[in-house]
């Protein structure tokens, strides 16, 4: 089979299209790069849907954190708390098993039980609380001179907050905020591998890695290659990052722009 052959059975296999079967024997690098490639399909679904809906949050959260009314202020505080001080493995068992509870009594829960849908609902909420405290810290070092300013000419309640906090904001928290974006792409391999089961063997990119491995018996190929896409998305998150950072940060001297500083999170 050649590999052109092998790109149009397989590409698109983690989806449901193409070929059914995975291959048993004579493993060839084509069919590594390509069912591996497949899955990467998911995990960028995770990623990219998971971290979109989580900015939004996180600025909620950050808001309601600095409000001075304790009815506000506790229950974001208690969330970033509960989704920062347990780890995602854990919160990935605890929302499948849970769902799958509540399955028998509610079949309206039936889909929080798939992946795509409860696995990325424990990313949304878990980069939400991170970026959330992200977005906090950056709330608070807004300088005060940029508040008063926004004072003097007139500027109160939402549209201070969308013409000059939000946007400080944004420009003090990006650096750090993409190192979170980089952790949640890197945190989607856990999805399948913990107990959100893959329908009909579609799985990311880490359950294709998987199979190879364990029918080979050879680590060494499938990982590295895994490795490499996700390497390879590493840098493209980097570069989009990086261009927004310097959108932000246009009105500044070239010497006083926030560079961005990759810091990878070893443990979490």
């Amino acid at each position: 089979m050649s590999c052109w052959q092998t790109i149009q059975d397989y590409g698109l296999r983690s989806l449901g299209y193409g070929e059914r079967l995975l291959p048993r024997t004579d493993f060839t690098l084509c069919e590594h790069f390509v069912l591996i490639g497949s899955g990467m399909i998911w995990n960028i679904y995770f990623g990219i849907a998971a971290l979109l809906m989580g900015f939004f949050l996180a600025t909620a959260l950050a808001v309601a954190k600095m409000s001075p009314r304790a009815l506000i202020r506790k229950p974001a505080e208690w969330f970033i708390f509960l989704f920062r001080g347990s780890p995602l493995f854990i919160q990935f068992f605890f929302a499948y098993f849970f769902f799958l509870s509540l399955k028998g009594s509610y079949p309206i829960f039936d889909p929080f039980t798939s992946a795509w849908l409860g696995a990325l609902l424990v990313l949304f909420f878990n980069t939400a609380a991170y970026s959330g405290e992200i977005f906090y810290g950056a709330l608070r070092s807004i300088p005060k001179g940029d508040v008063e300013a926004a004072d003097a000419y007139g500027l109160t309640g939402w549209p201070r907050f969308k013409r000059i906090v939000w946007p400080t904001m944004l420009r003090l928290a990006w650096p750090a905020y993409t190192n979170e974006a980089i952790f949640l792409f890197h945190a989607t391999a856990l999805v399948f591998f913990s107990s959100f089961p893959a329908w009909q063997q579609r799985g990311d990119a880490l359950y294709y890695a998987n199979y190879f491995a364990d029918k080979t018996f050879n680590p060494f190929v499938p990982y590295p290659i895994l490795a490499f896409y996700f390497i390879l998305f590493t840098l493209v998150i980097v570069f989009v990052f990086g261009l927004i950072n310097k959108r932000l940060n246009r009105h500044l001297p070239q010497t006083e722009q926030r560079k961005l500083k990759i810091r990878p999170n070893l443990i979490r």
